[in-house]
């Protein structure tokens, strides 16, 4: 016999409640492709910073207790009272789904990630994470648990006045990821680093590995990515062992109603195994795109 079905059966699911229920819906999976796919929704807002002109260095930290820290010399994510939750803008950010600098257009002409999801549903699904934003010569920080503020906001003076930027520390959930865990591939992750400094000339994306014991070695492993070229020193590292039919790779850029396109091509002697990238607003686009 079926049971009972009334107005009591309905579910209503609230703040972060239904990315903790159902994290598919927002990162894919709970394996490997999910996990490393918080480090890049974390990653995407600090590029999006240098898209906009107001970033230059990210740094990115796998840390030895499990978690990652994202920092970035960008304006730092706004800390003021939000009109229409009353919290700061950063707690809305961390807390608010669908809340965030890049719907209208005011704050944010091109960027990548969920739209307004991608912090909090990181925020959700960690067992920690401390936000650290330097702005208008103060440090503001505050502390979350499995998407809970653990607090107010706190704020005191910075030591450097100039300093400006946001730094997100997270530790994933293990009961989130119980099936695979939550150890971060260093390889997959630099790929993707690698890419991202690429598609963005000039930004300088430094990548450190602080988990010893994993690396069995006295020292981090560190890596800086830095391309003044861009997407043509792209296509000149994918053809690096092939033989180029020409040796200046063809580049084009142009502009037209808002929408920037920049193209860079090179043919090789092996006509049976083209390789086509495309991607948009940094996200790579299936089958190259159309």
């Amino acid at each position: 016999m079926a049971a009972e079905y009334g107005a009591e059966q309905i579910q209503v699911l609230e703040g972060l409640e239904p990315v903790r229920k159902r994290p598919g819906m927002y990162i894919g999976s709970t394996g490997p492709r999910g996990l490393h796919h918080l480090v890049y929704e974390v990653v995407d807002n600090s590029v999006d910073e240098a898209l906009a002109g107001h970033c230059r260095i990210i740094r990115v930290d796998l840390n030895a207790d499990g978690s990652v820290r994202v920092t970035d010399d960008g304006r730092g994510i706004p800390t003021d009272v939000h009109p229409t939750t009353g919290k700061s803008a950063l707690e809305t950010v961390m807390t608010v789904l669908h809340a965030g600098g890049k719907f209208g257009g005011g704050g944010y002409k091109v960027s990548g990630g969920l739209h307004g999801v991608g912090v909090s549903v990181v925020n959700a699904l960690s067992e920690s994470v401390e936000v650290t934003v330097w702005r208008n010569s103060d440090t503001h920080v505050q502390r979350y648990a499995k998407g809970v503020p653990q607090g107010d906001l706190q704020v005191t003076p910075s030591e450097d006045k100039n300093r400006t930027g946001t730094s997100v520390c997270f530790k994933p959930d293990i009961e989130i990821f119980k099936t695979t865990g939550i150890q971060f591939d260093y390889t997959t992750l630099s790929g993707r680093l690698r890419e991202l400094a690429y598609l963005n000339a000039g930004v300088e994306i430094v990548f450190t590995d602080h988990r010893l014991e994993l690396l069995k070695s006295e020292e981090p492993r560190s890596e800086i990515y830095h391309y003044a070229g861009g997407i043509k020193e792209y296509v000149n590292y994918i053809n690096h062992e092939k033989q180029a039919l020409h040796e200046d790779i063809i580049y084009v850029q142009s502009e037209k109603k808002g929408v920037y396109v920049e193209v860079a091509m090179q043919w090789c002697v092996d006509a049976y195994s083209d390789n086509l990238l495309g991607f948009a607003n940094n996200i790579r686009t299936v089958d190259g795109g159309t």
